[in-house]
């Protein structure tokens, strides 16, 4: 607490200056007489409120329940506790006024330990500030009350302490807002951190079962609910702290920032019925159920790359979701693009077996290897077009600029030169595979 009564300096002008214009001061002796008076009557009125503490508590609890609803409901559920904090910070503000070099210390603690716990307890800073503000007023209207009654004469000396009974009000305002923002920023970073320790544990499938109901509940996410999953790289649309949900038309997705690779953990739709369709799925088609919304995807903007996974049931099946969506994103082109898992299975079946898929190219696209560079890649080139023409030699000539006979003869010749059957129906299927997995390769 401040001095209870500040000294008063009296103007002297230094010597050879002009006198200040205005009332000369009084003497010094008159001022200190008066600063000794109403010191005296402070003391005095401030003992009988600190005997009588018990009643200005009743008093300023009650004017908590009626002027500040926040407070009305901290009493309501647990009215002794409420009741001993009012009077012990009453009783350090008035000891404050009776003894300020003794009692300064352990007023300020207790200011900042009811900062602190209120803002634990998420009572609105608003509320706590105006408590303490409405305190100092029954504290000050309480000492002009006992002056009145005891000697009505000395309280025209109370205005001589009035500027520092509530510079006492603003100190402790101030201290109680510092504490409470120093806890919820404290506070603030736990749930963050917690945050992001539950949803990395998702992503990673490391989540256990007794921790889903908490997760489920950080994240704004139900347990039970369709998803995909989101990868990213350089241009996630997440915030600054990384881990916030965003809500985009009636789509909820919540983001989790890495090192490298940005995940939005999307749902499709609560619930695992079959009539949850998602946005962007034509109504009864086969793959209606496992589409992502375009709305949940991020576009893509210069080099950023986006993988999708398919959907899965649940938020425990998350971890799976994260590993279908970095093979999507390994599929992306490194120029950038999205690239939605279910629209290339094929290819996801060679990524997420590289070995596999080397031993298929080695297998069906080996004995290719021995030709010309440019003769190579003239078949290899035939092939792809072939397939994308959906086997017909014509439109593949048309893509080509050559005739389709001569298409005919380039393919005849890769099942002379491998022993392979572009007609038998597991050749034609390891053959894709086989291209699929080299195109990949490649990029």
């Amino acid at each position: 607490m401040h001095q209870a009564l500040r000294s008063r300096t009296v103007f002297r002008p230094a010597a050879g200056a002009p006198a200040a214009p205005g009332p000369r001061p009084h003497p010094p002796h008159v001022r200190s007489l008066i600063d000794a008076d109403a010191l005296r009557v402070l003391h005095r009125a401030a003992r009988v409120l600190l005997a009588d503490l018990a009643d200005l508590t009743d008093r300023l609890v009650a004017a908590l329940q009626d002027q500040e609803p926040a407070y009305r409901a901290a009493v309501t559920s647990d009215p002794a506790a409420t009741w001993q904090e009012v009077h012990r910070s009453l009783r350090h503000s008035v000891s404050s006024l009776i003894d300020p070099r003794g009692s300064r210390d352990a007023a300020r603690r207790c200011s900042w330990k009811i900062g602190a716990t209120r803002a634990e307890q998420g009572l609105p800073l608003d509320a706590l500030l105006h408590a303490f503000r409405l305190g100092g007023s029954l504290v000050w209207q309480g000492l002009i009350e006992e002056t009145c009654r005891t000697a009505p004469e000395d309280v025209r000396l109370l205005v001589h302490i009035a500027a520092d009974v509530w510079n006492f009000v603003d100190e402790h305002c101030t201290l109680v807002a510092d504490a409470y923002r120093q806890v919820e920023r404290q506070l603030a970073w736990r749930r963050e951190n917690r945050l992001r320790v539950l949803a990395g544990a998702l992503l990673d499938g490391a989540s256990r079962i007794a921790d889903l109901p908490e997760t489920a509940h950080a994240l704004d996410l139900p347990e039970e609910g369709r998803y995909v999953v989101v990868a990213v790289t350089a241009g996630c649309p997440s915030d600054g702290a990384g881990a916030r949900a965003a809500h985009g038309r009636g789509r909820r997705v919540y983001w989790h920032t890495g090192v490298e690779v940005d995940y939005g953990i999307v749902l499709l739709g609560e619930g695992g019925g079959e009539g949850e369709g998602e946005v962007g799925s034509e109504s009864g088609s086969p793959d209606s159920r496992s589409q992502c919304p375009p709305s949940a995807v991020p576009s893509a903007h210069g080099s950023a790359r986006t993988g999708v996974s398919t959907a899965v049931s649940g938020l425990a099946a998350v971890g799976d979701a994260r590993r279908l969506a970095d093979i999507a994103l390994d599929m992306c082109p490194r120029t950038g693009g999205t690239i939605r898992l279910t629209e290339h299975l094929p290819a996801a079946l060679v990524v997420s077996t590289p070995d596999l898929g080397a031993a298929l190219v080695e297998r069906m696209l080996g004995p290719l290897s021995g030709l010309e560079p440019a003769d190579e890649a003239v078949l290899l080139d035939t092939l792809v077009t072939w397939l994308a023409c959906d086997g017909s030699a014509q439109r593949a000539g048309e893509r080509l600029y050559c005739h389709r006979n001569t298409v005919l003869n380039r393919l005849r010749r890769y099942e002379q030169l491998t022993g392979r059957s572009l007609s038998r129906p597991a050749d034609l299927v390891e053959i894709s595979l086989a291209l699929t997995a080299r195109g990949l390769r490649t990029r």
